[in-house]
């Protein structure tokens, strides 16, 4: 193969893009947007830089091994800095839990809310190894593309439990409560349930233990700038502000793509990171087998969206870590009004990302950068008009955050805006506004997950979260492994 189109520069777009141009296929990346990312996206307003997310960047390897392809480090395009605690879990009633991969101090928090769950924590982490080796060393990069492979693969899985949840797997070995949160709310940050997703994704604990949390200097966009100065290096091209308006197919092949300005690009493998239900229902809307396909999409969970408020204040706050995670009233309540029910509930559990602590640089001088988000409903749970709602749901986030943590907050405020799930449905065509993709339970794992290569067109691939292994950045970066693979098998 000597040549390739990507849909879309996302972190699983890019990361492909990078593989196959390290193996001298001449790729060309076309993304819709004014700027590549994805949801990587960023903001500059009134001297704060605001990323749209993800925040959380872990197994920082699995990033450099695609510098190291040509013989490079990641250090010369982007500076890793360590976040340490990776959270601080904080309850209503004041409680907070620092949460780090420091042993003798995640001991003495977890032996501070329950001594009797110390050794529990110990047999967890055991899993948490165990499930990691299997379900991420082994099969992490592994494409599926017939049962047979799931099949070999499920007796190692079902010794673990795959079938039961995080939370009912993380519920037998610690008893306290506030443990049993702090030690499954990881799968949130990829759009799971921890009462439904697999006890598979226990993994994410091992992951962030043994690589770390790190943030780029000067946010998340210096990652994926860092990215697109690697892939450009290398002789690839990427191609902004032109959105794809159709992948051409011939029979059951894949020749290429026709953007809205009417440019045309020709290659002997076209590979979307666009939203996975996007490409298959309006990208191939003229292929038979991908309508097939797009019944089969219609059926399947689809994780929630966020509803995000950005906001840069006067003042610095050296006593807010990076990130924090506050949690409501309400746990398995609450998700399951957010999953099952499509109800905008009274109170909520927030993420707070406050990059300035570890960057000053993304505020101007004596302020701050913040955002916090709130899981909600999808757009299919819970259709209704974001425009009319937004202000409403902003203000009472804000007052949650004054109350728990800065008390004169809206008199501090420089500048804020929100993100609404129409927003994810609008700048990144997300089906039903989703901030994850598909829901990763455990009959949408793996096999069960949108193929890194569609059964029936030969040359047409797939990469990010919607595929295999699923949403985060080690996810997407590990699906661009799995996708290349398969790729330059076929060169």
């Amino acid at each position: 193969m000597k040549s390739a189109i990507i849909v879309g520069a996302g972190f699983g777009g890019l990361a492909l893009g990078i593989r196959l141009q390290s193996a001298g296929v001449a790729t060309t990346i076309v993304e819709a947007r004014d700027k590549p990312g994805g949801r990587g996206y960023f903001w500059e307003k009134d001297g704060f830089t605001f990323d749209a997310g993800p925040t959380v960047i872990t197994d920082p390897n699995a990033l450099n091994e695609l510098w190291k392809l040509s013989g490079r480090d990641i250090s010369e395009d982007v500076e890793l800095m360590p976040v340490m605690p990776f959270y601080r879990l904080n309850w209503r009633d004041g409680t907070n839990f620092d949460y780090s991969n420091d042993e003798a101090q995640l001991r003495a928090e977890i032996a501070r809310l329950s001594t009797d769950d110390v050794a529990g924590y110990q047999r967890f982490l055991d899993y948490s190894a165990g499930v990691y080796h299997e379900g991420y060393e082994k099969l992490g990069t592994t494409a599926f593309l017939d049962f047979g492979q799931m099949v070999k693969a499920a007796p190692a899985l079902m010794r673990y439990q795959a079938w039961r949840s995080v939370y009912s797997i993380v519920s037998s070995y610690v008893k306290n409560e506030k443990l049993r949160q702090a030690l499954s709310f990881h799968t949130l940050l990829v759009g799971g349930n921890p009462f439904t997703t697999s006890s598979v994704y226990a993994l994410i604990h091992k992951l962030e233990k043994d690589g770390g949390v790190w943030f780029a200097k000067g946010g998340t966009n210096r990652l994926v700038a860092g990215m697109v100065a690697l892939f450009e290096r290398l002789g690839g091209t990427i191609r902004l502000g032109d959105p794809v308006a159709s992948i051409e197919t011939l029979g059951d092949h894949a020749t290429g793509v026709v953007t809205q300005s009417g440019w045309r690009g020709e290659a002997e493998a076209v590979a979307t990171n666009a939203d996975v239900m996007h490409s298959y229902r309006d990208l191939l809307g003229t292929s038979r087998s991908a309508q097939r396909t797009v019944r089969g999409l219609k059926k399947k969970s689809w994780s929630p969206s966020l509803f995000l408020v950005h906001f840069g204040v006067k003042g610095t706050w050296p006593g807010i870590p990076h990130h924090m995670i506050l949690f409501g009233p309400r746990y398995k309540e609450l998700l399951a009004d957010i999953y099952d029910h499509g109800v905008l509930a009274e109170d909520f559990s927030l993420y707070l990302h406050h990059p300035t602590v570890t960057d000053p640089s993304m505020a101007p001088e004596g302020h701050s950068t913040f955002y916090v988000l709130a899981p909600v409903p999808h757009m299919g749970k819970f259709p209704v008009d974001w425009d009319e709602i937004a202000p409403v749901l902003e203000k009472r986030i804000l007052d949650e955050i004054g109350q728990r943590l800065i008390p004169d907050i809206h008199e501090r405020i420089v500048t804020k805006f929100s993100y609404a799930p129409n927003d994810f449905a609008h700048d990144l065509n997300a089906h039903l506004g989703s901030a994850f993709s598909l829901e990763p339970t455990l009959m949408q794992s793996a096999y069960f997950r949108v193929h890194n290569r569609d059964p029936h067109i030969a040359n047409l691939y797939f990469v990010g979260a919607g595929t295999h292994p699923g949403a985060g950045i080690p996810g997407v970066v590990g699906s661009a492994k799995a996708t290349a693979r398969l790729m330059l098998e076929k060169k």
